[in-house]
């Protein structure tokens, strides 16, 4: 004991460079410790640090310290720089990893209590799917009706809830899978254990299982005895499963430190629970919270944006950031007429952004969704920007625009072979593989083309009659819509054929997770031509595009994302584009979720300013082409929450008039060709741009918008809605 109380007397040179905040957080090691990391404010230091401090002081050896991280590219950061910190000591062995990687670890040791063999398999997501969709047709669940995965997707959020098919009633999984789910659930878990198999969820679901029974008490109390610390990172993003998981495991010593930003929880979509850091206190009582509020990657300006954005939130614990740094230049707020001229003035800004030095790799442009890439990508090609879409496909290069392409260039030019056999059987014809050989070794034989081969084989009795009749019905349509190209805009025939082909009736009713986005990337597409005079000089400028494309790998390059998938990276300059009401926030996101959904979307901006090191741009549009439709779109809210003092307001000439004059109190812009300032409804009350109102249905809310007796209203639990002026009364 005193070799130890005189080694902590000589400071660590680890703890040099650490600011006061981040040094009581690594020297606050025992109890419960919530570390409330900003954005940008050294997370990682501090964690790393501390872990480092536990073991240099002793307190603990490497086999005594459970570290939990997200993803596999965190623990490995984690190990190498506590390595580092200690003077390079092996990390092999240590409880440092994913909450997947320590569960599975610690299932393998006691998996035969679960039904298991300890060389259980743990299935990928595939395999997953390939499995629920051979019990579906077992039971004589229609599989094309049910997609599998999406079915899946339910039962990983039951697992993300720790929920297992007992704790379920036979009604909770709604209609899915025919009013089945629950029992498929069951089967499902009964197949895993005589395949000794598990997946993902399984990991901590029946750790969980085995902590909790009774009979197995000695288990958890043996993992009490070896853990002295505990040790999170990123615990916003935690979900139901990983709480649990980590509670049981914290009720020995008490001894855990969670680190988080309830500012940066956006994951809710995919299970992650915010009220898990919210409550920390209230799951251990006497708890310490530590906040990080220094930022290192800021400037004023920027922060204090995001700030006055996340404040607006009431379900946070509370910290503001700020900076030793200077205030640098003000957040650009940009209002413009349409999507085209936003594309325009972000490629400008960038080009102007190179001239002064600034390379395309410390540039980025952020979104709210996967669509609103095309005009971005349409207008960097044409500038010679290089960029790639992280996170994602090029837009051209998605797998349902290129299905759509197909049938547009079968139809522009029938001889096509490759466009015709990628969607010869999409959507789904009953034409299988043989089909395909059989008509193209007649066209090899007879040196024509395929569709010149159907065109012979449907004439003959080689093909069975059903697969003759499908294949007649697919020339047929063909060649009606090629009759159309001349005299229909092609705007229409576009969307004429994805109609009629089926095509799109397959994603719009389609289950999987990913079918809204496929639906609106077709939409975008349709859209996208308008500015094309016709059909072949579209395909022509498309395949220019491809070509042009080519693999950014190793080259400056901008990068084009959305604000999910940003979150942990930061750049030099950011545009965040499409501020708009209903696009961001997400009006379905508002009106599935209410202020819990648009909470969540508040967060989402903050994320996305705080990627920011030196600018920070932000634009809306007055009109923007979404769904093949016009919208008559108006500022975000989250624009008039920005605080004033810190962004500088541009707009396009005759748009927005000057701010002094077109600015609320809030900061929200009036968009002078179509607002008005105020309208007295037939009660003879005036109603004027951010009054409080009150709706019977969605309650309180703030008129945003006046077109006249129709007011925009922001609700507050029910996000914007259009109603008429006689449906409120003022509030107060």
């Amino acid at each position: 004991m005193q070799k130890m109380a005189e080694s902590q007397k000589i400071e660590a040179p680890y703890m040099a460079e650490l600011n006061p905040a981040q040094r009581e957080a690594v020297e606050t090691v025992d109890g419960a410790v919530l570390v409330l990391a900003g954005a940008g404010t050294g997370k990682t230091r501090a964690l790393t640090t501390r872990l480092a401090h536990i073991l240099h002081s002793r307190r603990a050896f490497p086999g005594e310290v459970l570290a939990v991280t997200f993803t596999n590219k965190a623990a490995q950061e984690m190990r190498e720089r506590v390595s580092g910190l200690l003077g390079g000591v092996p990390v092999e062995g240590w409880w440092l990893g994913t909450f997947h990687a320590l569960a599975a670890r610690m299932l393998r040791r006691h998996a035969e209590l679960v039904g298991l063999n300890s060389n259980f398999t743990i299935l990928d997501p595939d395999d997953q799917n390939r499995l629920l969709k051979q019990i579906m047709e077992a039971e004589n669940i229609d599989h094309k009706k049910w997609a599998p995965k999406a079915m899946m997707g339910v039962i990983d959020r039951w697992k993300d809830k720790a929920m297992l098919p007992g704790d379920l009633g036979n009604d909770e999984g709604g209609e899915a899978a025919d009013g089945q789910l629950v029992r498929l659930y069951r089967l499902y878990q009964g197949r895993l254990k005589t395949l000794n198999a598990c997946d993902f969820g399984d990991l901590l679901l029946h750790m969980i299982t085995i902590f909790k029974n009774p009979a197995h008490a000695e288990i958890l109390t043996d993992y009490h005895r070896r853990f002295k610390y505990l040790l999170v990172d990123e615990y916003q993003d935690t979900n139901v499963a990983q709480y649990l998981w980590l509670r049981l495991l914290a009720q020995g010593t008490g001894n855990i430190c969670c680190v988080g930003d309830d500012d940066q929880s956006i994951y809710g979509w995919r299970g992650a629970e915010v009220g898990n850091i919210l409550k920390f206190e209230k799951d251990f009582p006497g708890a310490k919270i530590i906040r990080l509020e220094q930022n290192y990657r800021s400037t004023g300006h920027i922060l204090a944006a995001a700030n006055g954005v996340i404040a607006k939130n009431e379900g946070r614990l509370g910290k503001s950031l700020f900076t030793s740094e200077e205030d640098g230049e003000k957040v650009i707020v940009r209002g413009l007429w349409d999507g085209q001229a936003e594309a325009r003035w972000v490629g400008e800004e960038i080009e102007q952004l190179q001239r002064k030095g600034w390379g395309l790799s410390k540039i980025s442009v952020l979104m709210r969704a996967g669509f609103q890439t095309r005009e971005f990508e349409e207008r960097f090609i044409q500038l010679g920007l290089n960029y790639k879409v992280i996170g994602g496909q090029r837009f051209y290069e998605r797998m349902e625009i290129r299905d759509a392409l197909a049938y547009l260039r079968v139809i522009v030019q029938p001889s096509d072979d490759l466009a015709l056999e990628r969607i010869m059987n999409t959507p789904k014809r009953g034409l299988g593989n043989k089909t395909v050989q059989t008509l193209y070794a007649y066209g090899r034989s007879k040196g024509i083309c395929l569709h010149d081969a159907i065109m012979d084989l449907t004439q003959t009795d080689e093909l069975r009659p059903k697969v003759k009749a499908t294949l007649m019905k697919l020339l047929d349509d063909f060649a009606r819509w090629r009759s159309l190209v001349s005299t229909m805009p092609h705007t229409e025939l576009t969307a004429m054929v994805l109609d009629e082909s089926g095509y799109m009736a397959v994603w719009q009713g389609s289950k999987e997770p990913d079918a809204p986005g496929r639906v609106e990337n077709l939409k975008e597409l349709v859209s996208g031509m308008e500015e094309f005079e016709d059909l072949p000089s579209f395909l022509e400028h498309i395949a220019l595009v491809m070509e042009a494309s080519g693999d950014s790998a190793d080259r400056d390059y901008v990068s084009l994302m959305t604000l999910h998938g940003a979150k942990g990276l930061e750049f030099d300059a950011v545009f965040l584009a499409g501020w708009e009401e209903g696009l961001f926030p997400s009006q379905r996101s508002m009106d599935e979720n209410g202020l819990t959904g648009l909470e969540e979307e508040r967060r989402l901006a903050y994320v996305g300013i705080t990627r920011a090191r030196k600018r920070s741009f932000i634009s809306f549009v007055a009109n923007r082409r979404m769904y093949g439709n016009w919208i008559n779109a108006i500022p975000s809210r989250f624009v008039d929450e920005l605080p004033e003092d810190h962004v500088e307001m541009q707009a396009d000439t005759g748009l927005y008039q000057g701010r002094s004059s077109h600015w609320d109190s809030s900061g929200a812009s009036a968009p002078v060709h179509t607002a008005e300032r105020k309208v007295m409804n037939d009660d003879g009350i005036v109603f004027s741009r951010g009054d409080r109102v009150f709706h019977d249905k969605f309650g309180e809310g703030s008129i945003i918008h006046i077109d006249g007796h129709k007011l925009d209203i922001a609700f507050d639990r029910g996000g914007k809605k259009r109603v008429m002026d006689s449906f409120v009364e003022k509030s107060g």
